[in-house]
């Protein structure tokens, strides 16, 4: 479907392919919903409890609502969509499908308990399971379709950094993870029994990439993938609170916990990093947010990472100074010749 709304872009149908489409993916979500509610049963354990079906019909009956254009209209007046674009009419379908589903198996199963039921992930299942958000960022934006490689890496935002943007991503991640630290902390103080089934449900699923391999790979591989797809890709077309609301809602596994607006206070911070540098720069945040939380820093170690955010935080500091020192010495040049 994604390649197909690529294609069908300038088209002089392709407002009627934006309807289509959206109106494809949300009926077979809400066909998928009934059958399984009507094949169910009360005593059935391979279908999902009433309520997630559901949610899972509402989710849909919100998402064909996209393929009417006067609600696309509408939502262009709130967030840089083009309602004629079948990519941005399929997007904004797509992302109402990920946050209903999400929240629907979030308020209505138990998704600490099941994820326990689940095998631990391997290096392997993690690239597999982060791999699509890469593609679909990939497809959505036309690779080879209507941009090449290069301006397809433009798009998503992957351009080579200045000095100022890395420590900027650096020095934001040490401030991520100090929040996270005193999340952490708090959900232990205020809800212990939840904070103790999200650390048990963590350990079962990252278990096993405990390793100094398996730890780097948990940082890199979800640091490029959803980089690439929310920063990159959707960012721009959903906004810096939009874009977080789905990021955090990719996070099923902490359930109804403090973790759950710490991810979402951490991805606007990544917004606000792409937004005013790249979305290599909000990727080498989150990668390095990533090994920070793997790795821990305790001891010596703490001290030196302190002293570290404090010199990363200084340089970033002196190169906001030296451009705004810089724009006021050119704008009275620039008024002088005449410029402006």
């Amino acid at each position: 479907m994604v390649i197909a709304a690529n294609a069908a872009v300038g088209k002089a149908w392709a407002h009627h392919a934006a309807g289509i489409l959206c109106g494809l993916i949300a009926g077979a979500l809400f066909l998928f919903g009934a059958i399984d509610y009507a094949t169910g049963g009360a005593s059935a354990t391979d279908h999902n409890p009433a309520p997630v079906d559901f949610g899972l019909m509402a989710t849909a009956l919100a998402a064909a609502a996209v393929a009417s254009k006067p609600v696309r209209e509408w939502a262009a007046r709130f967030i840089p969509i083009d309602p004629d674009n079948p990519v941005h009419s399929l997007a904004l379908a797509l992302a109402v499908i990920l946050f209903g589903t999400q929240a629907a198996s979030i308020a209505f199963t138990d998704v600490l308990a099941a994820e326990l039921q689940t095998p631990p992930l391997s290096i392997g299942d993690l690239a597999a399971q982060e791999a699509p958000f890469l593609i679909l960022a990939l497809a959505g934006v036309g690779l080879y379709l209507r941009r090449s490689g290069t301006l397809t890496i433009g798009r998503l935002g992957f351009l080579r950094p200045v000095w100022w943007q890395m420590a900027l991503a650096l020095a934001a991640a040490g401030v991520f993870f100090a929040i996270s630290n005193g999340a952490d902390s708090l959900s232990h103080s205020l809800t212990p029994s939840i904070a103790h089934k999200v650390d048990t449900t963590t350990q079962h699923l990252f278990g096993g990439l405990g390793d100094p391999i398996g730890l780097i790979a948990l940082a890199v591989i979800p640091g490029i993938c959803e980089e690439a797809l929310f920063r990159g890709a959707l960012q721009p077309r959903f906004g810096i609170v939009l874009t977080a609301v789905l990021f955090t809602s990719i996070h099923a596994e902490y359930g109804l916990s403090i973790d759950v607006p710490t991810i979402f206070v951490i991805s606007v911070g990544l917004g606000l990093i792409r937004k005013y540098s790249n979305t290599t720069a909000s990727g080498v945040c989150h990668v390095a947010y990533n090994l920070l939380v793997g790795f821990g820093l305790t001891g010596a170690a703490l001290y030196g990472g302190i002293a570290v955010e404090a010199a990363l935080a200084g340089a970033v500091a002196y190169a906001i100074w030296s451009h705004r020192r810089r724009a006021e010495v050119a704008e009275p040049a620039a008024q002088e010749s005449g410029v402006g």
